[in-house]
């Protein structure tokens, strides 16, 4: 079963908590937070202290996706904030296979996300050490923008390394996900789809979006 993870990016930050308590309700399976700090992507989102109110505001396991410099500076502290998986970026250090086990040291689920232009060739010796791997089918840094048609191709190719490499692994798929596309997701391989304005809008509640998700994939059995 695909598992539907709403990204709090496209929330009212006012009402995080309420945002967070909706995708439970609603039955989300997790809540994907994107950790940005202005310098790997231009933009700016939140720190620890904000996933540690999140932790308390909901039941659902926190997933951070740090879009940050240097990410091991903050594993220790988004861990003690809550967080129970956390995924860095590949291009964000020279060290990948490291941080992976720093994260599996510390308790945590170990994932790696690759940007639209990093083949998913380069991740082949990190699999069998990652428990997820995050495929961004957008240019990280903003939500609301077109999901990148090749991204199809780039997760059947992640699906058949995984096959070889690590079958215990967790694909998800960020960036531009909809009722539309999710199906198709879900029948190359993905097990998590992360999305934002899909899910916090002003068209619907939570609740209905996420129903249009599921109403979706199981049309396609």
């Amino acid at each position: 079963m695909v598992k539907l993870a709403p990204s709090i990016l496209s929330a009212d930050f006012a009402r995080l908590g309420e945002a967070a308590k909706a995708a439970e309700e609603a039955g989300a399976d997790l809540l994907h937070l994107d950790i940005m700090d202005g310098r790997f992507v231009p933009n700016l989102t939140f720190g620890p202290v904000v996933v540690r109110a999140l932790a308390g505001a909901t039941a659902l396991p926190l997933s951070a996706h740090l879009m940050v410099v240097e990410p091991e500076r903050l594993f220790e502290r988004f861990v003690e904030a809550g967080a129970r998986e956390i995924c860095f970026h590949l291009e964000a250090t020279p060290h990948p296979h490291r941080l992976l086990a720093q994260l599996r040291e510390l308790g945590v689920r170990a994932g790696i996300a690759i940007n639209p232009g990093t083949p998913v060739e380069a991740l082949i010796d990190l699999l069998p050490e990652a428990d997820a791997v995050l495929l961004m089918s957008v240019n990280p840094g903003f939500a609301g923008q077109a999901f990148i048609e090749r991204t199809y191709d780039r997760l059947t190719r992640l699906n058949e390394l995984r096959r070889r490499e690590n079958p215990e692994l967790t694909i998800a798929v960020d960036g531009g996900v909809t009722p539309e596309n999710a199906p198709r997701l879900a029948r190359l391989g993905a097990d998590v789809l992360v999305a934002a304005s899909s899910v916090y809008n002003h068209r619907a509640p939570v609740r209905d979006n996420l129903d249009r998700f599921r109403r979706a994939l199981a049309s396609q059995g």
